[in-house]
């Protein structure tokens, strides 16, 4: 009976015309290795209950972290706990404020509030990227750069500054270092940690997200031992699931190449879509998409309506005060002349 209520009433994350979203559905693979793991419950804590997923996660870690200039990292639940994290490293290095710009994810505000720290939100210019010209003495802060904003998928520049530690929440466009578009995120390898969310284009089941940092000494910053444990507790998270088992069963099937297309056919049905939008009488778009996020409004009709009508073909989302439509290219299912077919039924 759970069974069939959970196939009957979730959303289907690889329909056609599902678009709406930066939540893809997991590999096959991945899903199914969920699975497997269930069944013998890994915990990361205890490396003697973990023999297999604590070397499938270094793994990961090895292959990964390069691509990105770092030199280690590990997983975690999510990229909300990966940027609390990694703001943690830069209060641990002196840090007493974070900076970040005014769309940053809220978890880095967050993460803040949580940390004792004081959080200055900067301005950001008609893109949603941060201003640099608006940043200031930063001799006391962590740098939250972000690669990739919810709203509209912008890059923060990657600007080098004295700040104590440079933070990037590339939570949704770290992977496009893996593919042709990388220079979308040129200079993030100049940061000290990096965020990355392993369930939007590294197409994991939640929660699996990964923390890099730059020096490989990072990670004693955040290190606890306990007379119960073998080997220093490092992070936020105590027992920790074998999340990189599923997502070492990915990259072994796509290989570096298999993952990289998939990401890259996201972006060009991004393009494809502001293409369409951009030559549509009735239709407004609010720029070029940067990473695969697409917004824009109707000319006439109500956007609310609009938006009803596409169902999970779209979400919404404000943009300086003003409400948008918002579309995600990270269903590597769907079919973006079903998603334009959508469009124009809606706007009829």
């Amino acid at each position: 009976m759970v069974a069939a209520d959970v196939r009957a009433l979730s959303t289907a994350l690889d329909a056609p015309d599902f678009f709406a979203h930066m939540d893809p559905a997991p590999s096959k693979i991945a899903a199914k290795l969920v699975g497997l793991n269930a069944q013998y419950n890994q915990n990361l804590l205890h490396p003697d209950l973990s023999p297999f997923a604590t070397k499938a996660e270094r793994r990961v870690i090895d292959w990964l972290a390069p691509i990105f200039g770092m030199s280690d990292g590990h997983m975690c639940c999510g990229s909300s706990v990966a940027n609390l994290t990694g703001i943690w490293c830069a209060r641990e290095s002196g840090a007493t404020r974070v900076v970040a710009s005014a769309d940053a994810h809220l978890s880095v505000a967050k993460a803040a509030h949580i940390l004792g720290m004081d959080f200055d939100a900067i301005a950001v210019d008609q893109d949603g990227k941060l201003d640099p010209s608006e940043l200031k003495d930063l001799s006391d802060s962590c740098l939250v750069l972000t690669a990739g904003t919810t709203a509209r998928g912008a890059v923060d520049p990657m600007v080098q500054t004295i700040a104590v530690w440079t933070h990037v929440d590339a939570a949704w466009a770290g992977p496009l270092r893996l593919t042709k578009f990388r220079d979308v995120v040129s200079g993030i390898e100049t940061a000290d940690s990096i965020a990355i969310s392993a369930h939007k284009w590294l197409y994991q089941p939640k929660d699996s997200a990964l923390i890099f940092f730059r020096d490989p000494q990072a990670s004693k910053l955040i290190s606890f031992g306990g007379e119960y444990l073998t080997v220093p507790n490092v992070g936020v998270q105590g027992s920790r699931s074998a999340a990189a088992i599923p997502l070492l069963g990915t990259l072994l099937a796509w290989g570096k190449q298999g993952l990289a297309q998939r990401v890259e056919n996201s972006m060009k049905d991004s393009e494809t879509l502001a293409h369409f939008l951009k030559e549509h009488p009735e239709t407004n778009l609010c720029g070029w998409p940067q990473t695969g996020v697409v917004n824009w409004r109707p000319k006439i009709s109500p956007i609310l309506d609009v938006v009803q009508r596409l169902g999970n073909c779209a979400s919404i989302t404000n943009i300086s005060g003003d409400v948008w439509i918002r579309q995600v290219a990270a269903n590597s299912y769907v079919d973006i002349d079903e998603v334009i077919r959508e469009i124009e039924k809606a706007l009829q």
